[in-house]
């Protein structure tokens, strides 16, 4: 079958495998045939709102079947869907909305008293029905609705996603048609129409889309989880013979710990995949020992450019790295100074491919400061990562930029600490932080999270670690935590650590 869209193939599964569920939660199962209606009726109610393509349209709520079918119907109706996260502050909020100027707001009850709802403010259609806003089922158009065929130009916003936010405001990243088309088409090869992916992140992540899209546009069935649960996971999984999901390293790390794990069955499993945050080996190495299917890192970046795949199952002794570039991706290692590094040389990581960003939204600067030019005239995806390729083309990651600690001069990756310590059979998980020091500059401090029961002190650990770690490379002080503040997506939130190590 040729599709030459998301939205058309979505159409053809409707007529061709009408009956297979394409959506689910709980209860809740939407068919190939549903979708389809409703995505018409809700893409006709866009228009009749007066909205046209190009519009921006924002979801603001918990993850379920009608958040996922607004935004399908938004894209269906060339407008912009623009998913915001619901755990930011109400002044982050804010400047994403101003930012972002949608004509229209999907939310629900858990979200709907935050917006501005003055005269002149965009509508708020509530999707679980609730009364601060139009309800959902009264706002759609009618079961015969067919909306207005657009012509899209590819190069029209299809979705604006803001960057996770571990510093400062959000960025509104712009993804194009064109963008979208092609990471789908590159990879729906990963999936089949018998897929059932398990979706557990964020819907309003780039993360949970890269699973979701590629799986609709192939005609498998997607099932979504409202909030991530060690148990309801393993329990979906087995209930929906689950062949398909994307977890962050943090869910790999607690469903390792779940004492029911390996009860469960998952010999339905194809692949797992993960992304995001750093992922270490010893927990990739776990993850392959005790979970059937294969496993696969994806590295790259929500603005696009190049992507590496690790495909761990297959390469078990390269499990410190985030693998290969894929086919299409054009990866390199740039000093300061803008120039490209040899083999083995440690950089930031500059990447490029067809599948590239439009730019951050209302921010021009931040684009350009954003690229590094080629000198062939390409233009690269600064990622601010540090890594460096081995000998067979692996990219090991060995820490962001603007984490590098440099302490007498000396440049300091955090994970080259944070692996020592987290070697240490009492340790769960470390973060490594730089805190200012008179002698030095900038100094190494770890937050350390224990194993239950352990008993092991911060000195006797820093010592311990101290020992293995190279003289220019020492911990100046360790404290323990019960866990490491992270965001929505599971990364660790180190300026939060700063503000803990101040006080």
């Amino acid at each position: 079958m040729t599709v030459s869209c998301l939205s058309e193939a979505i159409t053809q599964h409707a007529r061709a495998i009408g009956d297979r569920p394409a959506l689910s939660q709980g209860d809740a199962v939407v068919t190939y045939a549903g979708l389809d209606v409703l995505l018409n009726r809700a893409a006709a109610a866009l228009q009749r709102e007066g909205l046209s393509v190009g519009d921006r349209v924002a979801l603001l709520g918990e993850p379920g079947v009608e958040y996922a079918i607004a935004f399908l119907a938004a894209v269906r109706a060339g407008m912009t869907p623009t998913p915001l996260a619901p755990s930011v502050t109400d002044e982050t909020l804010k400047a994403m909305l101003d930012d972002a100027q949608p004509r229209l707001i999907f939310s629900d009850a858990s979200q709907s008293s935050r917006l501005d709802r003055s005269e002149g403010a965009p509508a708020v259609i509530t999707l679980d029905g609730s009364s601060d806003g139009k309800p959902w089922l009264d706002w759609l158009a009618g079961e015969e609705a067919q909306p207005v065929v657009e012509a899209i130009d590819p190069a029209t916003a299809f979705n604006v996603i803001y960057s996770s936010g571990t510093t400062g405001v959000p960025k509104g990243i712009v993804h194009s048609h064109r963008m979208r088309e092609g990471q789908m088409a590159a990879l729906s090869g990963l999936f089949s129409p018998e897929a059932v992916t398990l979706l557990t992140t964020p819907l309003y992540s780039n993360t949970t889309l890269v699973t979701l899209l590629p799986t609709l546009r192939i005609g498998g069935s997607v099932v979504i989880m409202r909030k991530f649960d060690t148990r309801a996971f393993l329990d979906i999984a087995q209930k929906h013979a689950v062949t398909h999901t994307m977890l962050v390293p943090v869910q790999y790390q607690r469903l390792m710990a779940e004492p029911t794990f390996d009860d469960a069955d998952l010999s339905a499993f194809q692949m797992k995949f993960c992304t995001s945050a750093p992922f270490s080996a010893e927990l990739k190495s776990e993850v392959l020992r005790r979970w059937p299917g294969g496993l696969l890192e994806i590295f790259g970046m929500t603005e696009g450019g190049g992507i590496c795949f690790l495909p761990a199952h297959l390469f078990p002794e390269k499990l410190h790295t985030v693998g290969v570039p894929a086919p299409g991706s054009d990866i390199r290692i740039i000093n300061e100074d803008g120039v490209e590094q040899p083999v083995g040389e440690t950089g930031e990581i500059v990447s490029h491919s067809e599948q590239m960003m439009i730019g951050y939204n209302n921010r021009p600067e931040a684009t350009a400061a954003g690229r590094w030019t080629a000198p062939d005239g390409r233009g690269f995806i600064r990622t601010g990562d540090l890594g460096r390729f081995d000998a067979e083309g692996f990219l090991q990651i060995v820490g962001r930029k603007k984490d590098m600690i440099i302490s007498g001069g000396f440049n300091i990756y955090p994970i080259d600490l944070e692996i020592q310590i987290d070697a240490h059979p009492e340790v769960i998980e470390a973060a490594v932080i730089g805190v200012p020091d008179a002698k030095w500059g900038e100094t190494p401090v770890a937050f350390v999270v224990r194993q239950p029961g352990a008993t092991i002190e911060a000195e006797t650990l820093r010592l311990w670690a101290n020992e293995r770690l190279s003289s220019l490379q020492r911990v100046s002080a360790i404290i323990f935590v019960d866990e490491l503040p992270r965001n929505g997506l599971g990364k660790v939130l180190k300026t939060a650590l700063a503000e803990m190590a101040v006080a």
